[in-house]
């Protein structure tokens, strides 16, 4: 039987590229794309979806006969901070709804996305283990450290089977990102490539750690198709890619760009960085389901370079 998929925040900068992905997989048909705000970004299927309406989520997974969720619609770290209670109130009900009409019927997967915003001032910095304390400092943080626990209910007292993996902060050149607090990662290519200069909101010797869109999308993808046997963590997976700084990517920018300029002026969001780890160990997810970044700094700062331009530059 094929599955039958709905992704929630479509529109997003994960979205926008996992529902590509979950097409090519399972075919146009079988792909459901929907957001808050309608889009013409994707072929196929596009449910205009409020995912607080509970109402609303039934009537689309019962239309389209969904057998998998992929929610990705949330507010983010830096965004969330400008109204700390709705975050949390359109995060979690969000999360619920989406369980709720899960569970009822009896669908074969749920997708819920976790973050490095899990993780407070209590956890190792260097190489944060997956089962470090979670004290979260963000509001998008304790939605998510609470969502990872309600993940985990759901399975233990439902068995439904939701999967989830902590994503760092996400570098892909396909969309602008949505309010995080490593979105510098991805502004700054832009600047380079459009030769000017980028004020940066962190400090320059702030260590985070990064994955390329790429490498995210295929971990996502890797998880889910893995046999339920082999999936040992129900609250979230650690999931790692590349750790470095703003000072890490302007050298290796500047191989391409000699005389790109930036200027450090940290806001708010240098605050919210100082308390993330600078490097997360994930080898639960290399050893349950086979877990392997290909991209590093240097090839991520290439190919970014490389597809930008194409966008930016017309072709002669």
């Amino acid at each position: 039987m094929k599955a039958k998929v709905l992704v929630i925040g479509a529109n997003g900068q994960l979205g926008s590229v996992l529902v590509k992905e979950l097409q090519h997989r399972h075919g146009l048909d079988n792909v459901v794309a929907s957001d808050i705000n309608k889009s013409h970004n994707f072929h196929g299927a596009f449910e205009v979806l409020d995912a607080t309406d509970k109402t609303q989520l039934l009537e689309v997974v019962e239309s389209y006969g969904i057998t998998q969720i992929y929610h990705l619609a949330a507010i983010l770290s830096a965004k969330g901070e400008a109204n700390p209670l709705t975050t949390w109130d359109l995060n979690m009900k969000m999360l619920f709804n989406v369980l709720e009409v899960a569970r009822v019927q009896e669908m074969d997967k749920v997708f819920f996305p976790s973050s490095i915003a899990v993780f407070g001032e209590d956890a190792p910095w260097v190489n944060t283990p997956n089962k470090a304390y979670l004290n979260p400092a963000t509001v998008y943080g304790m939605s998510k450290a609470a969502g990872e626990q309600w993940a985990q209910y759901y399975f233990l007292r439902y068995g439904l089977d939701v999967r989830s993996l902590r994503y760092p902060g996400v570098i892909g050149y396909q969309s602008l990102p949505g309010g995080g607090t490593t979105d510098y990662a991805v502004e700054i290519f832009h600047k380079a490539v459009l030769e000017e200069e980028f004020v940066c909101f962190l400090n320059e010797d702030t260590t985070l750690p990064m994955i390329f869109m790429d490498d995210a999308i295929r971990a996502t993808m890797e998880l889910m198709e893995a046999p339920k046997r082999d999936i040992k963590i129900r609250t979230a997976y650690n999931l790692a890619g590349s750790s470095f700084s703003p000072e890490d990517i302007v050298r290796e920018i500047r191989k391409f760009y000699p005389d790109f300029m930036v200027k450090y002026e940290p806001d708010f969001r240098q605050d919210i960085a100082a308390k993330w780890p600078k490097s997360i160990n994930d080898d639960e997810a290399a050893l349950d389901w086979g877990w392997k970044p290909e991209y590093d700094l240097e090839i991520i700062v290439s190919t970014m370079i490389e597809k930008l331009k194409e966008q930016y530059v017309p072709q002669q």
